[in-house]
Order: C-alpha cells, then structure tokens, then sequence
C-alpha cells in the first residue's frame, strides 16, 4: 500500500486496517495532527477517558453543541481513538527502530483516515425479512461490515523536506497545547480572568497614588 503523504523523506510511519468510522478517525485525526507524539498519546487517552471532546467539523449533522468546546458541536469517539493509539505507538516503534533517541518530542505531520474495503453481509437464509432484488425488506437485518485505513507519519520537525505550512502549524499548535495543558494544571488563570487582572491592577494602582496624594495634602496643610 502506498501512503497519502505526498512529499518525499525518511519519515517514520505507520498505517493500519481498522473496523471503525473514517468520519470518527477523521476527526481524531484533525485533533492529533502537528503534535508532539508523547502530547497526542495524552489526547487521545483523555478521549478514551471521555475527559475531552472532539470537534466535528464535517459529519456533524444531527450532532449536540458542546460547552467545552466553546459551542462548537463535537463527541466522544473513544473507539477511534483507541484505533489512533495503536497506530501512532507502531509509528514510534518505528522511529525508535530508525535510531531516533525520542520518539514522544517528534512531530505527527501526516494523520489521515481514508474509507477502505467494504465486506458485504446477508440475512440468514430463509429469513422473513428477505425480499426481492438485491437486499429488498431485508435492510432491517442487513449491515455491511466497513473498514477505514488510518495513517501517521512522524518527523523531528526540522527536516528540509517539510513544508512551510507543516512548519507554521507545528509551531502554533504546540504552543496552543502547551497553553492548555498549563490552563488544566492550574499555572496560569483561565483566559477570562488573565484579561480582568491588568485592569484590576490598573485599579488598585490608582486608588494608592489617590490616597498618596491626600496624605502628602494633609501633610502639607499641617505644615503650613
């Protein structure tokens, strides 16, 4: 099988055959892709936890809005994600067999998810359900088993064959990570009060230089 990732590089990679939606590993994908791989095992393990949503960004018709995500409609795919997991530690496997000291700091600058092979099932012979032509009344017990095939490509992040956009995204989205993992871990306030707590200050400062001044006028009074 040949991979989606059109640019040329010794790239550590890794692809699997996976009975689970494309829509659903499509949009894990979208949240794993251009992290460090040691920070998308943690992304992808609070999916399976149900500790994080994932935003749909097609496919969400019929779909809830979520608070946490500010609005935006999103889910849980936790069968998903565990099909990511397994695929993304065989692409680090694979960057450790290439000599890389540290797999977990290395970049995912490809992850896709393509629909694959469809196997086609049947109701049981002599079933009631069973009409004429192909399948008739019989979609009431009819289900096809659907393959998707999930893809990751890892890389140090400095490499020449990169392009300019994986580098910007690399950037910008490690940073947005970083961020949020300091928000969670309670380093820094949440945005809302980082942007009330300069114009608090503000406050305070002004109220001191006004009771300096009355001081230093009664000092003066008293004085004279």
């Amino acid at each position: 099988m040949g991979y989606s990732l059109n640019i040329n590089g010794d790239f550590s990679k890794a692809y699997k055959e996976v009975n689970a939606s494309y829509k659903d590993l499509n949009a894990v994908c979208n949240a794993i892709r251009y992290l460090e791989a040691g920070r998308a095992l943690e992304v992808l393990q609070d999916i399976v936890l149900m500790n994080r949503a994932v935003p749909y960004k097609r496919f969400n018709k019929h779909m809830g809005a979520r608070h946490e995500l500010g609005g935006r409609k999103g889910a849980y795919p936790v069968k998903a994600a565990k099909e990511a997991i397994a695929v993304l530690q065989n692409a680090m496997a694979n960057a450790k067999n290439k000599n890389h000291v540290s797999p977990e700091s290395m970049f995912i600058i490809h992850a896709s998810a393509t629909k694959g092979r469809i196997e086609r099932r049947y109701p049981s012979k002599g079933s009631l359900f069973w009409g004429r032509g192909m399948y008739g009344r019989s979609s009431a017990m009819h289900s096809d088993l659907e393959y998707a095939m999930v893809e990751i490509a890892l890389a140090e992040g400095d490499e020449p064959e990169l392009t300019e956009r994986m580098k910007y995204y690399i950037k910008k989205r490690n940073a947005t990570q970083r961020a949020e993992s300091a928000q969670r871990a309670g380093k820094v306030p949440a945005q809302k009060n980082a942007a009330k707590e300069p114009k608090k200050e503000v406050a305070e400062k002004a109220e001191a230089q006004k009771k300096n001044e009355a001081n230093n006028a009664n000092k003066n009074k008293s004085s004279g």
